[in-house]
């Protein structure tokens, strides 16, 4: 079933959590209904799914679109921030696919992130567009609170997880050369993705707790130890995804679970 509601501000559907789908993850609640949500900065990836998960409303909105229809630097982030938002959710959780750029970093790994660095450029990164200026503090991009929920649910799900990393945005949609992994992995940096950012600096703006859940899928361009490790490929990074959509979701439910007054 679908509906269509206008978005910030107007009567419609609410939620208590969102959830941000990766590549791979493309449904996520069974009993639910589809909104289509309208937003000052167009429309979102698709329509907002949302359904009961553990007596908590959750709003499931899929980055890439439903059919992944959409590379990582023309998703509308905008607008998708902004339709969980106006939904009222008061946590987002942003599982997404990632390379890990260290080696005891290894595929099907949890990197839940504490810090980014961008690398992108050219994509619509804030709602602070004037005439009033306002400067976002950004020293710390993700809720800490979150970021214990999903550490206690990984753990909880057996998943090995890896409770701090730093993750450096690429543009995308292509891999990074040999020099570029290099150099990321050389600064000490543990985690690469694509979608990270705007994402997350977004939902701070509207001052929504955002985490991320990196899971990882590959080693970007191999390790200089193992040869026998192929730089990444987009078959690569689905195939690990679609291995492990069953343990997203269960860790998912677990830490909307956990989440404060819950129970």
């Amino acid at each position: 079933m679908s509906a269509d509601v206008r978005g910030a501000g107007g009567a419609g559907p609410t939620a208590d959590v969102g959830v941000f789908g990766g590549s791979g993850l493309y449904q996520l609640l069974g009993d639910a209904h589809e909104h289509r949500i309208t937003t000052p900065y167009g429309d979102p990836s698709g329509p907002v799914t949302i359904g009961q998960m553990d007596e908590r409303t959750v709003a499931f909105l899929p980055r890439h679109g439903p059919g992944h229809e959409y590379p990582p630097h023309r998703i509308n982030y905008r607008a998708n921030v902004w339709a969980m938002q106006s939904l009222g959710v008061r946590a987002i959780f942003a599982p997404c696919a990632s390379g890990s750029l260290q080696a005891d970093i290894a595929p099907g790994d949890v990197v839940v992130c504490d810090q980014i660095v961008d690398r992108t450029w050219g994509r619509p990164d804030t709602f602070c567009d004037g005439p009033e200026v306002s400067h976002l503090s950004f020293a710390d991009p993700y809720d800490e609170m979150l970021r214990s929920v999903a550490i206690e649910a990984c753990r909880a799900e057996g998943v090995r997880v890896h409770e701090r990393g730093t993750v450096v945005v690429v543009q995308g949609p292509r891999f990074s050369t040999r020099a570029e992994s290099r150099w990321y992995r050389d600064a000490g940096w543990q985690v690469i993705n694509m979608t990270q950012y705007p994402e997350a600096a977004l939902a701070a703006e509207l001052a929504v707790p955002y985490v991320a859940l990196a899971l990882i899928t590959d080693y970007d361009c191999g390790l200089a130890d193992d040869p026998d490790i192929a730089p990444v490929t987009q078959e690569e990074v689905f195939a690990v995804m679609a291995a492990n959509v069953a343990m997203i979701r269960s860790v998912l439910a677990r830490a909307v679970a956990l989440l404060p007054g819950t129970g």
